[in-house]
């Protein structure tokens, strides 16, 4: 299915956001992820389904100061 991540369109074979992430190589326990604008936690990411042209944010914490 084609999905949009960090606004880039892929093609995934996944059918939920958990193994979208690891089917994308997306696998640090330190990244946030957002479904269609909505964040959705790291425990619920296995139980939320994806849909074709589903836009995934994924975002890594930044460190400084």
């Amino acid at each position: 299915m084609k999905i949009t991540l960090n606004a880039e369109t892929r093609e995934i074979q996944a059918t939920t956001l958990d193994a979208a992430m690891r089917e994308l190589g997306l696998t640090s326990q330190a990244l946030a992820t957002a479904l269609n604008g909505a964040f959705v936690s790291r425990a619920k990411r296995a139980a939320t389904p994806l849909n074709e042209g589903d836009r995934i944010e994924v975002l890594a914490p930044m460190q400084g100061g």
